[in-house]
């Protein structure tokens, strides 16, 4: 097998596996079996401790001493974390964005907008919640930036879905509206101080874990 054979591989296994973890269809504290995974996608182990090292730098995985590797867990300190930074970062995007926002690309994100309000269920509400969010930042033009906020909504999307696995209720995004009305205005302040608060707002119930325990669960709804 070749080096090239291998990444690719290694990546297909690690983008599958980051999916699972995100989606929440592997719980937090899963141990990640190496003869597992390489039975599941009929390769060696070589690739799959590649795919191990990419999810660690994703911080999906941690490597424990004996123990092997295992879904990483998270708590309410690591979710306001990651709210602040796309506190942050979204709004230094959005700074730069704004000279380039056109009347087409805020009617894209007001339809996103509306899609999300619209949405039955977790996933197609994430889907389009960061539709919203890359419509109107991307104008930044500032790859770097745009990809650590992309890293950024694949925490978010984590936290959520395993927090709000089922009973999603179909919501108003007020933020979201006023947001668009502010930069429709070319009122960029506004827009920003919307949607640093936005993003920080962390919402809480309990769910019931893979054991029937149930836990106290956290997520950015933003």
């Amino acid at each position: 097998m070749t080096k090239h054979a291998s990444e690719t591989i290694a990546a297909r296994i690690s983008r599958i596996l980051a999916d699972r973890i995100i989606a929440g269809t592997i719980e937090p504290g899963t141990r990640l079996r190496q003869d597992h995974i390489a039975e599941e996608f009929a390769t060696s182990h070589v690739p799959v401790r590649e795919a191990f090292r990419r999810l660690e730098a994703q911080g999906l995985a941690v490597s424990e001493p004996r123990r092997g590797v295992r879904v990483a867990a998270f708590d309410i300190s690591e979710i306001r974390e990651v709210a602040e930074m796309r506190a942050a970062l979204e709004v230094l995007a959005l700074r730069h964005a704004a000279p380039n926002l056109t009347r087409a690309i805020l009617d894209a994100a007001e339809k996103a907008a509306i899609e999300g309000d619209r949405s039955s269920d977790v996933r197609s509400w994430e889907e389009a919640n960061r539709k919203f969010h890359r419509l109107i930042l991307a104008p930044c033009n500032m790859p770097r930036l745009m990809a650590a906020i992309d890293d950024l909504h694949a925490a978010s999307a984590r936290f959520l879905f395993a927090t709000w696995r089922s009973e999603w209720e179909v919501r108003t995004d007020h933020d979201h509206r006023a947001i668009l009305a502010a930069l429709r205005k070319q009122d960029v302040e506004s827009a920003a101080t919307i949607l640093a608060r936005h993003v920080q707002w962390i919402g809480h119930r309990p769910v019931k874990t893979a054991s029937g325990q149930t836990r106290d669960a956290f997520a950015i709804v933003g």
